[in-house]
């Protein structure tokens, strides 16, 4: 196992470091001086814009930079943000719990309402349960999360009035950004799990089962459902990088401090030590989370071996 996961950490360096390759390129090529930005823009004068680009190294060559900030981030110095002055990692260790509640929450929504769909689509096929359950996965996969938002807002705190519409703090507030987020996952999810589903309830063992006279709903639990789900766990690593993904707006619109708030924020304000940094902190977690699914991938089935 050992081998494995240096093996798998060996395969995740090139994926974060071409992220950050691109990500700072990408920085570089937009409009704005981050030393204009740093000073502000009504008191910077050449000499202390000068002054300040010298500082932050902004005079040497891009490759220069992006290897003296490679080097930093080693070290777990991700810079200084540039509106507010305080460390990148500050900033990302104080907006992370909001963003961790906001993700598991809205993966516990994802996955219950995704097996619900995905279950009973499978044992109710080509009914109008199966239709009915496959639109709604169809409908969670189409629709942007910031449109969700704005509906349940528009629908369940400016008609019926049953949540706060922006904030957090307390689990009313967590509720509709949740419900938002985790319905934007549970879509692919439901149809996975009916996909799985329906090719097990095809296997001879499942066939074998019904044979010996076991009750329906003792083979589609202990044979159908547990082996169905196994490949529906590669997904579920999928499915956190999709809810970091959809945070950034999810935050936005219903005004939580979390990461993807922070995110938006930053690429707004031009800063651009924030957006590097965070997009550093949310490329390396997929990552691990991927490695982490993968070897529960192998404990959950023996087939499977570490290689």
């Amino acid at each position: 196992m050992a081998r494995y996961l240096v093996n798998r950490l060996l395969q995740a360096i090139p994926t974060v470091l071409l992220v950050s390759i691109l990500v700072f390129l990408m920085l570089h090529m937009i409009p704005g001086d981050p030393a204009e930005i740093f000073i502000g823009e009504n008191r910077s004068t050449p000499e202390m814009i000068e002054a300040i680009r010298e500082r932050m190294g902004l005079n040497r060559p891009l490759h220069e930079q992006y290897l003296s900030y490679m080097a930093n981030a080693l070290r777990g110095d991700l810079g200084d943000s540039l509106s507010t002055r305080r460390p990148v990692v500050d900033e990302i260790l104080t907006r992370l719990p909001s963003t961790l509640e906001l993700t598991a929450a809205a993966m516990l929504i994802s996955t219950a309402l995704g097996l619900g769909l995905g279950v009973l689509a499978a044992l109710r096929h080509n009914t109008i349960v199966d239709t009915v359950s496959m639109t709604i996965a169809l409908i969670g996969i189409s629709m942007p999360v910031y449109w969700s938002s704005l509906l349940l807002i528009v629908v369940f705190s400016v008609n019926l009035r049953w949540f706060p519409p922006i904030g957090q703090g307390g689990l009313d507030r967590l509720v509709l950004p949740a419900v938002a987020l985790g319905f934007l996952a549970s879509g692919s999810l439901a149809r996975m799990v009916r996909s799985s589903m329906l090719e097990v309830l095809s296997q001879d063992y499942v066939l074998t089962a019904r044979a010996k006279g076991l009750r329906e709903s003792v083979v589609q639990r202990r044979h159908a459902l547990r082996n169905a789900l196994i490949p529906v766990i590669t997904v579920l690593g999928l499915t956190f990088g999709q809810l970091l993904g959809g945070a950034v707006l999810t935050e936005t619109i219903f005004s939580r401090l979390g990461i993807g708030r922070m995110y938006a924020e930053g690429i707004l304000n031009k800063d651009f030590t924030i957006v590097q940094g965070t997009t550093l902190f949310i490329a390396l977690a997929y990552v691990l989370i991927n490695i982490f699914t993968d070897i529960i991938y192998v404990y959950v089935d023996p087939r499977i071996k570490y290689e």
